[in-house]
């Protein structure tokens, strides 16, 4: 159970207040100038209350709060407070701004509907993590169950909403369901963008005879730290005897310089063993400095 106290300076924080209010901005012209006139319905929780929305015609801002409580209550108890509070600030806005601010249908075309609807939606989800807090509930649940049973958050993100979708199809049709999948694959992508940034941080291993060269390239020329792994090289099929010392090269840069690095690499050795790995969140050294271009 978490057990930090709620920081108000934090949570009303100028950063935390433009994301949050910027994400719900986004949000509220997704719901009411995309998906309701035409329909349409996201993943989580927003699509239950769209669903609910279009099956008893009630304002849509009720079930987005009620449905979302619990989940705000869940994240208060085991993720943490100011998170929580941040999380319930966006959806009280959020409820606000659906039925204040005025936003008219801006297309009838059923995919433009699928694609901007999802990307403001993405937008909106992306901004207010930003801003420390969540949209959607059914975030929440798939980390407490991910904690619980083992399961990663996207495994039961994804079964939770193919049951959405499932009774999309099943009260709105076929087609309808498959616009919807569309709208929520689209706010998926816009949203990690949001969260990552373009600049997202990416792991590069390279194993080469030519390491020393490689160093020096790398840090002196590139001005790009790195680690060094004392490993051997060799072991390949009909040569498994053949082995040497070497050291394995591990940098952590931007995916805006992967293309740049992987050529000046090859330029020095054509046959480099490189793989590249996605991170998550990088923390701490020269890497999280702000890289100058």
């Amino acid at each position: 159970m978490s057990t930090d106290s709620i920081s108000w300076k934090e949570i009303f924080s100028p950063r935390s207040i433009f994301f949050t209010v910027l994400g719900v901005l986004c949000a509220v012209v997704s719901i009411r100038g995309f998906m309701i006139p035409n329909h349409f319905l996201d993943g989580g929780i927003t699509g239950i209350s769209i669903l609910i929305h279009e099956i008893f015609h009630i304002d849509v801002s009720i079930p987005l709060i009620l449905l979302n409580l619990p989940f705000i209550i869940l994240g208060y108890k085991h993720i943490g407070k100011n998170f929580a509070m941040t999380a319930l600030l966006a959806m009280i806005l959020l409820a606000i701004g659906l039925n204040v601010i005025p936003v008219p249908t801006v297309t009838h075309d059923s995919f433009l509907t699928a694609a901007f609807g999802g990307f403001f939606i993405g937008l909106a989800i992306g901004f207010v993590i930003r801003g420390g807090g969540v949209l959607d509930g059914l975030e929440v649940v798939a980390d407490y169950l991910h904690d619980k049973f083992g399961y990663s958050t996207s495994e039961i993100i994804l079964a939770i909403n193919t049951s959405i979708f499932l009774l999309i199809a099943f009260q709105l049709g076929l087609e309808k369901a498959l616009y919807s999948i569309i709208t929520y694959f689209t706010a998926v992508k816009v949203s990690d963008y949001i969260v990552d940034g373009f600049e997202e941080y990416t792991a590069l291993t390279i194993i080469s005879p030519e390491s020393d060269k490689l160093k020096s390239l790398i840090v002196n020329e590139l001005h790009k730290a790195i680690s060094v792994y004392k490993g051997e090289r060799g072991y390949l099929p009909g040569a498994f005897d053949i082995k040497h010392d070497c050291d394995i090269i591990v940098t952590v840069v931007t995916r805006l310089e992967i293309h740049k690095i992987k050529k000046e690499v090859y330029k020095t050795d054509p046959n480099a063993f490189m793989y590249i790995q996605s991170i998550k969140e990088v923390k701490g050294g020269q890497v999280s400095r702000k890289n100058k271009h």
